[in-house]
């Protein structure tokens, strides 16, 4: 059955195309439904940007496959997969709270693309310190003193948890994104666009818990740059993972 969806203006990235975690979970939720459970991972690789405020066409190919096209250029592909990672464990809620300030996302300077913006991507639904809290994640990965990555200190806004209190599946894709692209930019490498993301989602999160998001980097291969992301929440427990491929010049 094929259908349709939009892609709000506020779950950008860059300012002109949607945010890949959130475009990406969006995607996957098409072809796994809350129905199925939470430990269905899926991929997505993203093979043009995403416009926002406009319909795109979402085509099932099977119940593993789907595409999904503005017209007749495709945007993405979709499918079930099979994800197996050795997570760090994390920082502490507080430790990763008090590096903060060593975030991209907060660091004048670094924003070529929004004029007067601040940090790396000011109004990006994941990482922007220029979006409000209700309309952005807001989530400050930063290098933390004896961790192998970067960590977030993260309390999700009251206003994106669904009608049970937790945080749907397409926000918690959001806020595995960025973390990624900032553990590189921790070695002094900045990357290009998410070009594939896969997750898996291994139990559910409540948006009134303090959650940690890490990111590491798995691995460089030409242009092609691994990274691996993680969400936990006050427990400790690993809610949420992904494997990324940003796609930048070769260092």
């Amino acid at each position: 059955m094929n259908t349709s969806i939009i892609i709000e203006s506020k779950f950008r990235g860059p300012p002109d195309s949607g945010n890949g975690g959130y475009i990406s979970g969006a995607f996957a939720r098409h072809l796994v439904s809350p129905d199925d459970g939470v430990n269905d991972a899926v991929q997505v690789t993203l093979r043009a940007p995403t416009p926002l405020d406009e319909p795109l066409q979402v085509i099932t190919i099977d119940e593993k496959h789907l595409d999904v096209k503005n017209g007749d250029l495709l945007i993405a592909q979709v499918e079930r997969a099979e994800l197996s990672m050795n997570v760090p464990k994390p920082p502490e809620y507080d430790v990763a709270a008090a590096a903060v300030n060593g975030s991209p996302s907060l660091k004048p300077g670094l924003n070529s693309v929004v004029p007067g913006g601040l940090g790396f991507h000011p109004i990006c639904f994941c990482c922007g310190a220029d979006v409000d809290a209700t309309e952005g994640l807001r989530i400050f990965a930063a290098p933390v003193q004896g961790f192998d990555g970067v960590a977030a200190a993260w309390q999700p806004d009251p206003c994106f948890a669904d009608e049970d209190g937790f945080l749907p599946s397409e926000i918690i894709w959001a806020a595995l994104d960025c973390p990624g692209q900032f553990a590189f930019m921790k070695e002094g490498i900045r990357t290009g666009l998410l070009g594939r993301m896969t997750a898996e989602m291994l139990l559910p999160v409540a948006a009134a818990e303090r959650i940690v998001i890490i990111g590491w980097c798995i691995a460089v291969e030409g242009k092609k740059h691994f990274a691996g992301t993680a969400m936990f929440n006050q427990q400790g427990e690993c809610c949420a993972m992904s494997k990324q491929v940003w796609i930048g010049r070769q260092d």
